[in-house]
C-alpha cells in the first residue's frame, strides 16, 4: 500500500484464493462454455441454498437485478414505488427504467435505512410495491414494512446491493419480501471479478420470468414472448463466486470485528458519530459510516486525503436533489442532513489493527487541527 490506506484492500483476498481462482478460471475456459450453463446452474444452486430460498437467478449486474425483480413482480407504467432517496442512484433508476414513479420516504437518522413510520402516508391508489434498501450492510426494519405490505396488498423488493449475508432477526436479507436484489460488484462482501447480480425469491412465478427476462423474454431460444434483455450472469464470474461463496460468512465476521475496533477507537472522539447497529440487524459493514456533523465532513475528508487515508462520501446527494428528480431543498431533511455528514472509512475483512489505529491517529489529528 505504500504508506497509503486505500478505502478498500482486495489484494489479499485475491493472493489467499490465488490458487483456487485459477483452478476455476481454467476449468471455464477448457469447458468452451461461457454464457450460462453448468457454472452458472451450479452457482444458483449453491447461493439458493445459502439464503434459504426456493430460486437464485444469475443476472449481469445489480441494477439488472432490480430492474428485472420489478418487471417479474409487475411493476410497470404508471405504479408508483416506495423507497429511500439516501442510497446509490440505482435504486430509483430501476424503477423508472420500468416506466414507474420512485415516491420517497425519508430515512431513520440512526440507521440511514428508510424509515417505516412514514411509508403509509405516502401510499397511493397508484402504489404497487416498496423498495427498502439494507443500506451500508444494515437490515432495514422489515417487520413494519412487509405489514404495511400486506395490509395494502403492495410488493416488497429488497435491495440487498450491500448486505449480502447479512441478517434481519436471524433471516438472511433478501428472502424476507417478494424478492431480493443482490450486486455482486467487485467491492462488495460476496464480489465478482466484473459486474454480475441476483434475483432471489420463492416465488415460481417471479422465478420463471425473470428467467425469460433475463434472455430477452424467451423460456426457449429463439422463441420470445416479450422484450427483455441481455442480462445473463458469465460463467467465468459464476466460477469466481462459487470459489468465494463459502468464505462469505467469515469475511463477514471479519467485517463485524473491524466495526468494533472502530467503535473502541472511536467511540469517545468529539466530532465524530460511530454507526448504530439496530437490534434486530445482523450489521455486515460493507461500510463503516460516520458522521462528521457541524459543517466540518469535507474538511476533515480532505485532511485525511493529504495523510494518505482513503474515505468516500456514500452519497454526497440524496436522490431527491438531483436533477432527473429534482424535489426541492428540505423535503427529506434527514437525508439532505446525512448527505451533509456522512464518511465511509477504510474497511475491508482483512484490515489490521495497527492500520486502524494509524487511521484513528489521523481522525484525531484531522478533527483537532
Amino acid at each position: 500500500m505504500n504508506g497509503r490506506i486505500p478505502i478498500l484492500d482486495l489484494t489479499s483476498e485475491v493472493a489467499e484464493l490465488w490458487d483456487d481462482l485459477m483452478a476455476a478460471i481454467g476449468r471455464v475456459l477448457r469447458s468452451g462454455q461461457f454464457i450460462l450453463g453448468p457454472e452458472v446452474e451450479a452457482f444458483e444452486r449453491e447461493v439458493a441454498a445459502y439464503l434459504g430460498v426456493r430460486h437464485a437467478i444469475g443476472v449481469n449486474s445489480g441494477t439488472d437485478a432490480l430492474v428485472i425483480a420489478l418487471r417479474a413482480l409487475g411493476v410497470g407504467p404508471g405504479d408508483e414505488v416506495i423507497t429511500t432517496p439516501f442510497t446509490f442512484f440505482a435504486t430509483a433508476e430501476a424503477i423508472s427504467m420500468v416506466g414507474a414513479t420512485p415516491v420517497f420516504v425519508d430515512i431513520d437518522p440512526s440507521t440511514f435505512n428508510i424509515n417505516p413510520e412514514l411509508i403509509e402516508p405516502a401510499l397511493s391508489s397508484r402504489t404497487r410495491a416498496i423498495l427498502p434498501v439494507h443500506l451500508y450492510g444494515q437490515a432495514a426494519d422489515m417487520d413494519p414494512i412487509l405489514e404495511i405490505a400486506r395490509k395494502h396488498g403492495l410488493k416488497v423488493l429488497e435491495d440487498v446491493a450491500q448486505a449480502f449475508g447479512g441478517e434481519y432477526k436471524g433471516r438472511k436479507l433478501g428472502t424476507l419480501g417478494d424478492a431480493g436484489a443482490f450486486s455482486f460488484f467487485p467491492s462488495k462482501n460476496l464480489g465478482a471479478y466484473g459486474d454480475g447480480g441476483l434475483i432471489a425469491t420463492n416465488d415460481d412465478q417471479v422465478a420463471e420470468l425473470a428467467r425469460m427476462l433475463r434472455a430477452h423474454g424467451a423460456r426457449k431460444k429463439y422463441y420470445n414472448e416479450m422484450p427483455g434483455y441481455n442480462s445473463r450472469l458469465d460463467a467465468l464470474q459464476a466460477a469466481i463466486l462459487r470459489v468465494k461463496l463459502p468464505h462469505v460468512d467469515a469475511w463477514n465476521e471479519a467485517r463485524r470485528w473491524v466495526a468494533r475496533t472502530y467503535n473502541e477507537l472511536l467511540k469517545d472522539v468529539p466530532g465524530v458519530v460511530i454507526p448504530c447497529e439496530a437490534p434486530y440487524a445482523k450489521h455486515v459493514y460493507h461500510q463503516y459510516t460516520v458522521r462528521i456533523p457541524e459543517g466540518r465532513r469535507d474538511e476533515v475528508q480532505r485532511r485525511l486525503a493529504e495523510m494518505g487515508i482513503g474515505t468516500m462520501v456514500y452519497y454526497p446527494v440524496p436522490l431527491h436533489r438531483l436533477p432527473v428528480y429534482g424535489y426541492p431543498e428540505g423535503t427529506f431533511p434527514e437525508a439532505e442532513r446525512a448527505a451533509r455528514e456522512v464518511l465511509s472509512l477504510p474497511m475491508w475483512p482483512g484490515m489490521k489493527s495497527d492500520t486502524q489505529q494509524k487511521i484513528w491517529e489521523a481522525i484525531l489529528y484531522a478533527i483537532n487541527s
